[in-house]
């Protein structure tokens, strides 16, 4: 087995022991790896096609409603000006290109043999890559994946909370989401208190457990972070769940909720598999 470059024996060890349900600070060496500086991330983003690129203002509540206004500069003016731009930008499906897949690879490679171990095979790996201008808000939202967010420059905090609590994401919410809504997630200030804060700076990085809302404010100067994500049998299994089960409420029923992990939701996940083949399943 080839030594790991950038994932160390402790943060493995710490992952091994909080996968997949803990989030949890890691370290990494990727910090002025050549293929993540700002004049190659330019470059990057000006070749990947406009479908990967999302980009706008970064001074935006944690409440947004909708998304945010743009700026009115192309992709490469706001990444090489990102000191001034008041921006916010994501390179999507960074592993597009395939100098940027072997990174991925690697990466996910390193920690492979923990995560089938416990949530069965890799799959879907994708990269996203975030370049914040200072004060930068990502507003509160989930994601369907597991995640680790790995800083690169700068620093910034990401606020999570509990992943399945009906109060911090409604039932319903989940459900149409998976039938095609919106990530973004209603907010409400009193949330705050129960979120668990994780300051991260260049050299450190958080794992995201599926579906865990959360928000994340920049820090006083500019920001590079890489997010590499992947699916699993466990969480399309949750995913499916979550659909079929927002079928029932269409029905008239109210279902109980997926179970979290080591649940494996199997039988409302293979429902939903059969039931979405039918033409009456929309």
């Amino acid at each position: 087995m080839p030594v790991p470059r950038f994932f160390g024996g402790h943060s493995r060890a710490d992952f091994a022991a909080s996968y997949p349900e803990g989030a949890h600070k890691l370290g990494h060496e990727l910090v002025e790896h050549p293929m993540l500086e700002l004049e190659a991330l330019a470059q990057l983003a000006e070749l990947l096609p406009a479908s990967s690129i999302e980009y706008n203002r970064g001074d935006v509540p944690v409440g947004l409603e909708g998304k945010a206004k743009t700026t009115g500069l192309t992709i490469g003016e706001t990444i090489r000006g990102i000191d001034t731009s008041n921006s916010w930008a994501v390179l999507k499906r960074v592993e597009q290109v395939p100098t940027y897949r072997a990174l991925m690879d690697e990466l996910l490679g390193e920690l492979r043999p923990i995560i089938e171990h416990r949530t069965g095979r890799l799959m879907k790996p994708q990269g996203f890559i975030f370049i914040s201008s200072p004060d930068a808000v990502t507003p509160y939202h989930f994601d369907p994946e597991h995640n680790i967010l790995l800083q690169l420059r700068g620093e910034k905090t990401m606020t999570i909370f509990p992943a399945g609590s009906a109060r911090f994401a409604p039932d319903e919410v989940h459900e149409t989401y998976h039938r095609g809504g919106k990530r973004e997630l209603a907010w409400q200030e009193s949330f705050v208190r129960d979120g668990v804060p994780f300051r991260i700076t260049a050299g450190e990085a958080i794992y995201v457990p599926v579906m865990a809302p959360h928000f994340v404010r920049n820090g006083p100067k500019v920001s590079i972070s890489l997010s590499i994500t992947w699916r699993s049998d466990w969480s399309f299994a949750e995913a499916d769940a979550r659909a079929f089960n927002g079928l029932l409420r269409r029905w008239g029923i109210n279902p109980k909720p997926p179970k979290r992990w080591p649940a494996s939701n199997s039988a409302k996940a293979l429902a939903w598999r059969i039931v979405r083949k039918m033409p009456w399943s929309d």
